[in-house]
């Protein structure tokens, strides 16, 4: 559980907590809980339901008072106001960030509290609630009649929004601002942690401790970017602002959508509830990486299963590099033979660029694996530990097979996330669409994308973010000031596959499968010194140069002519 923030004696609020952060919270002395946000807003939030009935087995009171985020309504207000007024302190309310149950106090304190007051005491608990202050103006003015409410307060306005502090965002942040120090870039980020999640698949591998994949936000971020710590909820592209979870209207210049992508747990029945328990782990979470390796020290014998959805997903290699790993762990102990090792992956192939499938196919055969392609899990079954999976036969007809584990290591659906489904800006599969060249909106002239959330259609890596981010922001700088995009990205994307430990075949390719090796060498062949390169050097490039926009072999390509007439500069607001 994140640090709460105290707002009043009676009230602290909070970061979305877990039913096992309950026990912690009777343990401090509250007494009851508020939660702020709906269900399934997110994956990996727990439902509504289940908090109440943990909060209700430790003697806290419990409300759900939903409030869509970016719409806090004077229902909402008044439904906060009455359940602090009922409940008996002290109460916690979350939400998300904590954003939304901060404002839903602040306004249900602007009759009586001076808004000024309200303000510094939210900023003192980190929350910045400057873009409700018409709202705080008018109930307190409405409480003084003698006082009439002053004008609304323009919203605020910036050169550069960029939507998500993950590796795309921070990176375009710090591309940007080598290449003009003066613009004013703001990143939209809720969360406080900075996760490099190249990492994650070693620490399933006993390889990295789970300490080295994580650094605050703010020392993420490159120096000079604003950070807003919220979270968005809807775009205005047609006046060039985005609307936050509190109801501020954030304005902009120039947009970057960089919000990563969603992982759907939810989409495979059974997955979620038993997710680090019963054997069942994945290395695409942070909180279960450690577990991965915890149940592969562990296993002697059994069966073990490794799974891969479909396309597009999150470092199209992970699902597999996750199984060698384990497999050479267990040859090294000895006990390899004694498990069952499948791999189910809904692909047709091993690996989408066909160079690479020969010698990976030798790691699979070296190791004893069953490969099952073109399958699904389906459903998951944690305390009778069985998986469901749907597999297409050689005449075309689908199959249902239903498999015991020991070990099952998931990959789950990835889809865009909710806010970029529902925006103006996406494709007909729900992706920010750009051009896959410029990165740029074919409608949105200053709207432009980059990482696991764009419609390029490249692997999602962060190899492939190094060589985006340059290109964002060379072309957003050329629409600024007025010029056709000319700076061009050809899909470089990087797989280090982690084949064993200490050999790792370098992938590196472009759009349509390309070879794009940065070092002139065979980049199919196992090596040594790409293992070097993928636990030592790695994590320094990441968080030392491509995070402070220092673009070592990374340099845009620029076009000599202007680009096609679709992709021409679009009219931009004054500063």
């Amino acid at each position: 559980m994140e640090t709460l923030r105290r707002l009043t004696p009676a009230l602290s609020v909070a970061p979305q907590i877990s039913a096992a952060d309950l026990g912690g919270l009777s343990a401090l002395g509250f007494r009851a809980v508020v939660n702020n946000r709906p269900d399934g807003e997110a994956e990996g939030q727990p439902p509504s339901a289940l908090l109440e009935a943990t909060a209700r087995r430790l003697g806290l009171a419990y409300r759900h008072i939903p409030v869509v985020s970016g719409k806090v309504t004077d229902g909402d207000v008044q439904a906060f106001a009455t359940a602090l007024a009922e409940l008996r302190g002290p109460v916690l309310a979350f939400c998300r960030t904590g954003t939304r149950s901060t404002t839903l106090w602040a306004l249900s304190q602007a009759a009586h509290l001076d808004p000024a007051a309200i303000l510094s005491t939210a900023k003192q608990a980190g929350y910045d609630l400057a873009g409700i202050r018409p709202r705080l103006d008018a109930a307190w003015d409405s409480a003084q009649p003698a006082e009439e409410a002053g004008p609304p307060a323009p919203s605020a306005r910036v050169d550069v929004l960029i939507v998500g502090g993950g590796a795309a965002g921070a990176a375009a942040a710090a591309s940007l601002l080598r290449r003009r120090r003066t613009l004013h870039v703001a990143i939209v980020e809720p969360r406080e942690t900075h996760y490099y999640q190249p990492g994650w698949t070693l620490v399933g591998g006993g390889v990295f401790d789970r300490a080295r994949t994580s650094r605050p936000m703010q020392r993420a971020l490159p120096p000079g970017v604003q950070w807003v710590r919220a979270a968005v909820a809807a775009f205005e592209p047609e006046g060039n602002a985005v609307i936050l979870e509190d109801g501020t209207r954030l304005g902009y210049r120039a947009l970057v959508v960089a919000p990563g992508l969603k992982l759907d747990w939810a989409a495979i029945p059974g997955l979620e509830e038993t997710l680090g328990s019963n054997g069942v782990t994945s290395n695409y979470r942070f909180d279960l990486s450690a577990y991965t390796w915890d149940l592969v020290e562990g296993l002697q014998r059994g069966t073990a299963l490794f799974t891969q959805p479909s396309m597009p997903i999150k470092c199209a290699g992970a699902p597999q590099k996750a199984m060698y790993l384990s497999c050479d762990a267990w040859r090294r102990k000895g006990v390899l033979r004694n498990i069952d090792v499948r791999f189910h992956t809904a692909a047709p192939t091993l690996f989408g660029v066909a160079a690479y499938v020969p010698p990976l196919m030798r790691y699979v055969e070296r190791y004893g694996a069953q490969l099952a392609l073109q399958s699904v899990l389906t459903s998951v079954d944690g305390p009778n530990r069985t998986a469901v999976f749907a597999t297409r036969q050689p005449d075309g007809s689908v199959a249902e097979e239903t498999r015991s584990f020991d070990m099952l290591h998931v990959v789950p659906p990835q889809v865009a996330p909710d806010i970029v489904r529902a925006s103006p800006f996406a494709d007909a599969a729900g992706w920010v669409d750009v051009s896959p060249e410029t990165l740029r909106h074919p409608r949105f002239g200053n709207v432009f994308s980059l990482g696991d959330a764009c419609s390029a259609p490249n692997a999602k890596t962060a190899a492939a973010i190094r060589k985006q981010a340059p290109v964002v922001a060379e072309n957003l700088i050329a629409v600024l000031e007025g010029r056709d995009p000319r700076a061009v990205y050809d899909g470089y994307g990087s797989c280090p596959l982690t084949v064993e430990r200490g050999k790792v075949v370098l992938a590196e390719f472009g759009y349509g499968g390309k070879l794009l090796p940065t070092v002139p060498w065979d980049s199919t062949r196992p090596r040594r010194s790409a293992w070097v390169l993928k636990t030592k050097l790695l994590p320094t490039l990441y968080f030392d140069v491509m995070l402070r926009g220092r673009e070592w072999l990374a340099r845009p390509k620029l076009l000599p002519h202007a680009p096609a007439p679709h992709e021409a500069a679009a009219a931009l607001p004054e500063r």
